[in-house]
């Protein structure tokens, strides 16, 4: 079912040389702006834009889980012996990892940013359409916490950065671990 329209507008009768105006149907509510299709357009291809941009994130996100997970398993399956390796491997390999990390986390940002500027594009041409479904939708996400446990909605992204230190710090630990053995 289709929302609707935050207030209806009728337009009213023009006085003669005059424009003809619109005017509230209940009086005080807002005026619903007037709209062309050419900016409905606009508003398709701006939301169709920023839904692959949070597609190519997930795919990111899945290719640096991956590489990640197979590292770790690497270096548990080749180094079962810490104390036959030269010293400067650990530091070596935990270095790679870390980069490997921090790479993933810049790349997440880099997303976030992307897809807050297009998120502000979109909200800016809501303001132009009779209905303003993500302006809506973030404001009542926002103030309505969804467990009793929150007091605010906790974005994903906030767990999505997280990942990355999370392997940063078990290759931290898995080289403090080879260099105290």
């Amino acid at each position: 079912m289709m929302p609707e329209p935050r207030s209806a507008r009728v337009p009213a009768p023009a006085a003669e040389g005059t424009e003809g105006s619109a005017k509230d149907v209940e009086g005080s509510a807002p005026a619903v702006p007037e709209f062309s299709p050419s900016v409905l357009e606009l508003y398709k291809l701006a939301v169709e834009m920023a839904d692959r941009v949070s597609a190519r994130r997930g795919l990111a996100n899945a290719f640096f889980l991956s590489v990640q997970t197979a590292f770790v398993g690497a270096i548990g399956i080749f180094l079962t012996d810490p104390q036959r390796k030269p010293l400067w491997t650990a530091p070596v390999i935990a270095l790679t990892g870390v980069a490997i990390s921090m790479t993933w986390w810049l790349q997440l940002r880099s997303y976030r940013d992307l897809n807050r500027a297009k998120f502000e594009v979109i909200n800016a041409i809501e303001t132009r359409l009779p209905v303003k479904i993500f302006t809506d939708e973030w404001r009542l996400l926002v103030r309505a916490p969804s467990a009793r446990s929150r007091t605010r909605y906790i974005e994903l992204g906030f767990s999505e950065r997280m990942i990355p230190w999370v392997f940063a710090l078990l290759h931290g630990l898995l080289c403090l671990g080879r260099l105290l053995a």
